[in-house]
């Protein structure tokens, strides 16, 4: 399994890739991450079918590499291009990855194969006891306190934004949806909205009333204290904002639903792709204004299969936006998944400091923006009581990284898309990018040369 890291000191750096997805993958793109000895998951490949692939294809090449379908991330009927099935399978392991992938390579029922890459956790907490409530990141030069360098969501806001008919997707941990701050915001999927033991919307996930939970299968979205990332993540993009307590998101009304796919130990890209598709199937099938979803992680290597799961949400007119990462690296240079993918969609997001200086990943034509990513203060899920009398109550912490500055990002999507409901996907990240302010820190090293400004939203 690819383990995908959480960017709280978090990195998701992205990598340059063609301008389009190659039909047949980019196996040279894999075999150099083989080489540099990036983590996948024992014995995983992840197969993608071509459209006339028959249940004989399949099971020859199951005979071919020893083995059998674990399951199957993606159908010919439910995707909008005309591909076939992709499948997960483990596989003998006697031969390296390489060998099995060269095996395919000719195959012709196959579109491509690649490992199934591990993405990790990089995610710390500068310091969970942060009590002094400066929501900096919130701040603009015309708001009293005033950080030039922070969003300007607190003008925006004297603007008037309601946000409330606008959705955004949390591809994370899971997010505490009963947290005191965020409750008010939580979305329930109009067709199953109920915990009833019963599929109702008919997308093969029972009782996904808040989210799904990739990484164990299951529809409990938010399993504790250790769901903290996905939850800091969720605080700063839609806490709710006006009830006299805690933090105040980007966007104060916003409605935030879930999809977990990383756990203690990270996440693989199977379950991200399954992860993506679950926003866009959502959308497309009850017609929801999903607009963007957040994605603070990354790592492992090059995934046409997560490619085209980004591009299927770029069809349906869904932002992907995604941190830069914290390595410190050009990702120019030195891509890191999946925020440096090609896709018109995404949105890359490097991190700043309150006094403007740039911090982590950068890139002059692989990351988009800079945003506010330092002593971010926001939601947490914290333990109370010990034993058996032990509780999950809802807390702060401030966290630093490009988790942190992403979600900034993703809650300008959803406040400019309900100020502008014909909005598309593309004029959205136009108007993001044309907004942003010129920061010395940011000038030469991120696409717009400046830094996240929503406050003439």
């Amino acid at each position: 399994m690819i383990r995908l890291s959480l960017l709280a000191t978090a990195t998701i750096l992205a990598m340059g890739v063609s301008s389009s997805a190659d039909a047949a993958g980019r196996p040279d793109l894999v075999k150099r991450d083989l080489q540099s000895g990036k983590p996948f998951a024992n014995g995983q490949i992840i197969i993608q079918y071509r459209s006339f692939a028959t249940a004989a294809d399949k099971a020859r090449v199951e005979k071919t590499l020893i083995g059998k379908r674990v399951q199957v991330l993606g159908t010919k009927g439910g995707r909008m291009n005309r591909r076939g099935d992709v499948e997960l399978l483990q596989v003998n392991q006697d031969a390296g990855m390489q060998a099995k992938l060269d095996m395919l390579a000719n195959d012709p029922a196959v579109d491509f194969a690649e490992p199934n890459w591990y993405v990790r956790h990089t995610a710390t907490s500068n310091d969970p006891y942060y009590t002094n409530g400066t929501l900096w990141g919130m701040q603009g030069s015309a708001t009293t306190p005033a950080n030039q360098y922070g969003s300007g969501a607190g003008t925006a806001w004297l603007n008037g934004a309601d946000c409330s008919s606008v959705v955004v997707g949390v591809i994370d941990e899971g997010y505490m949806y009963n947290h005191a701050d965020l409750a008010a915001n939580a979305f329930k999927n109009p067709g199953d909205n109920t915990v009833d033991g019963v599929d109702n919307d008919g997308n093969g996930l029972v009782d996904d009333v808040y989210g799904w939970d990739f990484a164990n299968g299951d529809s409990s979205l938010f399993d504790g204290t250790g769901d903290d990332h996905g939850t800091h993540v969720a605080g700063t993009i839609g806490g709710v904002g006006g009830n006299g307590a805690g933090v105040a998101g980007v966007c104060h009304q916003v409605k935030l639903m879930g999809a977990k796919f990383l756990g203690a130990q990270g996440g693989t890209t199977a379950n991200a792709i399954l992860a993506v598709d679950y926003f866009t199937k959502l959308k497309l099938d009850q017609n929801l204004n999903i607009v963007a979803t957040n994605n603070s992680w990354g790592g492992g290597g090059y995934s046409q299969g997560l490619y085209d799961a980004i591009e299927r949400a770029n069809s349906a007119n869904i932002l992907f936006i995604a941190a830069a990462g914290n390595s410190g690296s050009n990702n120019d240079a030195s891509p890191h998944y999946p925020s440096t993918y090609s896709n018109a969609n995404i949105i890359a997001v490097a991190a700043l400091q309150s006094n403007g200086s740039r911090i982590y990943s950068y890139g002059a034509t692989t990351v988009d923006i800079c945003a506010p990513g330092y002593g971010i203060m926001s939601t947490v899920p914290v333990a109370s009581g010990k034993g058996r009398k032990a509780e999950v109550g809802s807390g702060y912490a401030s966290y630093n990284g490009t988790s942190m500055a992403t979600p900034h990002v993703t809650g300008a999507a959803a406040l400019y898309k309900a100020r502008n409901p014909g909005a598309t996907a593309a004029q959205i990240k136009a108007a993001i990018m044309g907004s942003s302010t010129a920061t010395a820190s940011c000038n030469g090293k991120v696409v717009s040369n400046g830094r996240l400004n929503v406050s003439g939203f």
